[in-house]
């Protein structure tokens, strides 16, 4: 029941929330619009946009529905309409719509407080919590002379000059993938790194770097710290919506099961099995 509601939800939310876009085509006097075309490319599951897709793709989807539209054409002019089963079919269609427009408002009609949002940060701040993490920069060699050599040159370097130096170094002595961008890592937690990488890292300050070759299974390290960021808590404000949505999304799923409880309770029900 709840994962129904929910998918039922997310196509009405799409469905009344989509905004009107350009005509991208016009089949026997009828417009075409991105919101036809994303309709069609939601239908089958696609977890991309429209205008994400390259060109060429643009070009054969829009001819997809263009194909579609002149198959649609076809269908109504054959009388279809009068059809017993298109005739259920589209009973079938409008009590979806129903249903989908109905919890749309019925989701709108809630309400959440900052004050709820903050009870609920104040009973779970541990999962608001932002490890400890360090920006390093690496140069990977396959000996540890290589890599004394480096930390030689390292040493006579100005401190105002460091760290251009260990990025020209990086690119042009390292071994690893990161060489490239000057043996940036980016940001990471103590974790996310084979041990003897992380605990030499995690014990250098912001502008220094490793006076001895840091052995791991992928060879030798000399290690550069750009910045430091102790464990911390995520302010409120920063999660503030992200909770309330949450909760909303609590609520109404509450509200849902409630209402068809009730309405379970007073309707005469036959299972055939």
């Amino acid at each position: 029941m709840k994962k129904l509601m929910i998918a039922t939800l997310g196509a009405a939310a799409l469905a009344l929330s989509m905004p009107a876009s350009d005509v991208l085509a016009t089949v026997n006097g009828h417009k075409i619009t991105k919101v036809d075309i994303q309709e069609v490319m939601n239908a089958m599951g696609a977890r991309t946009t429209y205008d994400a897709l390259p060109p060429d793709v643009k070009k054969r989807v829009l001819d997809q529905v263009i194909e579609q539209q002149l198959l649609q054409e076809k269908a109504l002019k054959s009388g279809i309409q009068r059809d017993k089963e298109y005739k259920e079919a589209l009973d079938r269609l409008k009590r979806k719509l129903a249903l989908d427009v109905w919890m749309k408002k019925e989701l709108d009609k809630i309400k959440v407080s900052d004050a709820e949002a903050k009870k609920v940060y104040n009973e779970h701040k541990s999962a608001f919590k932002r490890p400890e993490t360090v920006h390093a920069r690496h140069i990977l060699v396959k000996s540890e002379k290589e890599a004394r050599d480096i930390i030689a040159i390292l040493n006579k370097t100005p401190k105002s000059q460091l760290k251009a130096k260990f990025e020209e170094l990086a690119r042009t002595k390292s071994t690893g993938p990161s060489a490239s961008r000057g043996g940036d890592l980016g940001t990471f937690g103590r974790k996310q790194m084979v041990k003897p990488f992380s605990d030499a890292a995690f014990a250098l300050k912001p502008g220094q770097y490793t006076k001895t070759p840091v052995k791991t299974q992928f060879g030798y390290h000399v290690i550069y710290v750009e910045e430091k960021h102790p464990a911390q808590t995520i302010p409120f404000d920063q999660v503030k919506e992200r909770i309330k949505q949450n909760l909303k999304m609590e609520k109404f799923k509450e509200k849902m099961q409630k209402i068809a409880q009730q309405l379970k309770a007073k309707a005469k029900i036959k299972y055939n099995n």
